[in-house]
């Protein structure tokens, strides 16, 4: 059967979409994003790309290889890595390569506006550490939320609008059955809170 044939049922077309969302705004794709339009930001010209391009590699592609490579070792399935005892060694990863990246900028004298990105993101890694222990609550959508967020405080409030996007990675987790309509909500709601890092920045 060919791929135009199974998205012909409302079923299967749904599920195409809440796949094509998820692959699409993963995490490391929206932190890419995201990081190079925080640090244009927090520098206001273009070396901010580059501060921003360093959080995306230490934030997102760094923690994305690693998963790639356990992959390749037959550790996990998929990218997803359904099972939630599994999933502390890539938080580690997150915050070993947050932590060195922020040291990296520390000495770089790196604008002050994506160090506090960095710093929110690392918090944030820890409180997914911390709840993942007990319940199975939604990365994608932190860092979608995350992501968001951060804009929206360090570029201008209109990013706000944005939202629409975190809204779709939380749908499509739920539809894909990766997570329920509560745990999506939880990694929203975290990944919102790394604003809070700015009232102390």
């Amino acid at each position: 059967m060919s791929t135009t044939d199974d998205v012909r049922t409302p079923a299967a077309a749904r599920i195409f979409a809440a796949r094509t969302v998820t692959d699409v705004l993963q995490p490391r794709n929206v932190l890419l994003a995201g990081m190079l339009g925080v640090g244009l930001a927090a520098a206001g010209d273009w070396t901010g790309l580059l501060w921003g391009f360093l959080g995306a590699l230490c934030a997102g592609l760094i923690p994305a290889g690693y998963i790639e490579w356990e992959r390749g070792r037959g550790t996990w399935g998929d990218r997803h890595v359904v099972d939630r005892t599994k999933r502390a060694p890539i938080f580690f990863v997150i915050l070993g390569s947050i932590g060195a990246g922020s040291l990296v900028m520390v000495a770089g004298d790196a604008p002050g506006g994506i160090l506090v990105a960095m710093l929110a993101l690392w918090v944030m890694t820890i409180g997914l550490l911390a709840v993942n222990t007990v319940w199975k609550i939604s990365v994608d959508s932190a860092v979608a939320s995350a992501v968001v967020s951060l804009l929206a405080v360090v570029h201008t409030p209109w990013w706000i609008a944005a939202y629409v996007l975190t809204i779709a990675v939380c749908w499509s987790r739920v539809a894909l059955g990766y997570h329920s309509v509560a745990q999506t909500a939880a990694g929203a709601a975290l990944g919102a809170a790394t604003t809070v890092a700015y009232a102390f920045g």
